[in-house]
């Protein structure tokens, strides 16, 4: 009687084991909310430090000074030195704004140029689909990293080269998204009641698609960022990305790794960096990936 009895409570209201849906969903719950709160969390401490060299609250980033050259961490310099004296903690602050602003701006233009090819291409159909889909494979083709290459070899090394460039390489992953967000609700009975009305193309697109399939456009929005600077500090590891003497993480890597075995503190710095904002990044898209999920709710 008692195995008669659990297995209708696990199969109650006609959902197969809803005792342990029950079980597991606060535990879900906590994971999302612990996904959000980390992420959140460990995005604002990188954002003060961006901030902190913003304000000038650090020190000099390029100041030299070799008679402290290769110090360790101390009280007046907290990460220490590198190899030329600099305060790796500025250096850090510093390479903070450039990563913040290379992922924004990477993931801002790779997310417009996509969404706005992706819809069209699935609001339209037939042979502007054919062809916009065509060229989103053709760029697919190459590998983001490669294309990235590809294009900051041509267009010269810098800033807003490297945000071009990434963001580039980023388009096709938005288009598709995108794409299949239209393919899915252009023909719903509000993109219906919308034409019926007399709205234009335009209008349908902004106002009535694209809001009901935003959820999965923001979560990418979140990986590309977490992706952009990964790519930037692989590009600045190779001398295409930052050019000295502006600070950057993958530079800095490049810079310290013949110091390696006598001043480790030069490499874990700006490897940490990286790790921890690539972590809060993804742990954000988990979080809000989950939030946007009915099935999680």
């Amino acid at each position: 009687m008692a195995v008669v009895w659990r297995t209708k409570h696990l199969t109650m209201n006609g959902w197969p084991f809803e005792g342990l849906r029950r079980f597991f969903k606060p535990r879900m719950l906590r994971r999302r909310r612990l996904n959000i709160w980390l992420g959140g969390l460990l995005l604002v401490a990188i954002c003060l430090t961006a901030a902190a060299s913003w304000w000038g609250l650090a020190l000099e980033p390029n100041a030299m000074n070799i008679r402290e050259r290769l110090v360790p961490p101390s009280r007046g310099h907290w990460l220490g030195t590198d190899h030329f004296g600099r305060d790796i903690f500025a250096r850090i602050a510093y390479g903070s704004r450039i990563a913040l602003k290379v992922g924004a701006g990477s993931t801002l233009l790779a997310a417009l140029l996509g969404a706005m090819l992706g819809a069209w291409a699935g609001y339209k159909g037939g042979w502007w689909d054919e062809v916009i889909m065509r060229f989103i494979d053709g760029l697919m083709a190459f590998p983001g990293i490669l294309l990235a290459i590809m294009l900051v070899t041509v267009m010269g090394p810098g800033t807003a080269n490297t945000i071009i460039a990434i963001g580039i390489a980023n388009v096709p992953v938005f288009a598709r998204i995108t794409r299949g967000v239209f393919l899915t609700g252009r023909n719903a009975l509000y993109v219906e009641a919308a034409h019926a009305l007399g709205a234009r193309t335009w209008d349908i697109i902004l106002y009535h698609i694209l809001p009901n399939g935003i959820g999965p456009i923001i979560v990418q929005a979140a990986v590309t960022f977490s992706a952009a600077i990964l790519t930037e500090a692989s590009l600045s590891y190779l001398g295409l990305g930052i050019q000295p003497p502006d600070a950057s993480w993958g530079r800095m890597l490049k810079e310290a790794q013949p110091q390696m075995g006598r001043a480790p503190w030069s490499v874990l710095a700006p490897g940490t960096a990286i790790f921890l904002t690539v972590l809060a990044l993804n742990l954000l898209g988990d979080g809000i990936r989950d939030r946007l999920d009915p099935e999680t709710h």
